[in-house]
């Protein structure tokens, strides 16, 4: 199985840390802030690669206005084959969501080889 670790403190130099973010790009807590301060993350872009992070925005409504961001995601995985993408439990700390209402956004990661997805994820996936 292609799983992220819950405790990443450390990347490859070809390993993208996935976080959650907000459209504001204040990446303040959380894995934002580990993403700011470790993987550099720009402060004021919420959308996208920055650095060794790539940013899914989380805090601006319901799961439905998440959606476009992570199938968006799984295309741009799709087109970088050579990087990994380890991804956070998104939208599961300070956005206030539920693995079990995001899990499903990233069924369609599941056939793509270089994207890793936290075990509880993968559990719901299944």
């Amino acid at each position: 199985m292609r799983i992220a670790s819950n405790h990443i403190i450390t990347l490859q130099s070809n390993e993208i840390f996935v976080f959650g973010s907000n459209l504001a790009g204040q990446h303040g807590g959380g894995a934002a802030r580990l993403a700011y301060q470790k993987f550099g993350a720009v402060w004021g872009q919420g959308v996208g690669l920055q650095g060794q992070s790539y940013a899914i925005p989380t805090m601006q409504g319901g799961v439905e206005t998440i959606k476009p961001y992570v199938d968006e995601f799984i295309e741009f995985a799709k087109q970088h084959p050579q990087l990994k993408f380890l991804v956070t439990e998104i939208g599961c700390g300070i956005a206030g969501f539920t693995p079990t209402e995001i899990a499903p956004l990233f069924e369609q990661a599941k056939g793509v080889s270089n994207i890793y997805l936290p075990e509880h994820f993968w559990k719901l996936l299944k």
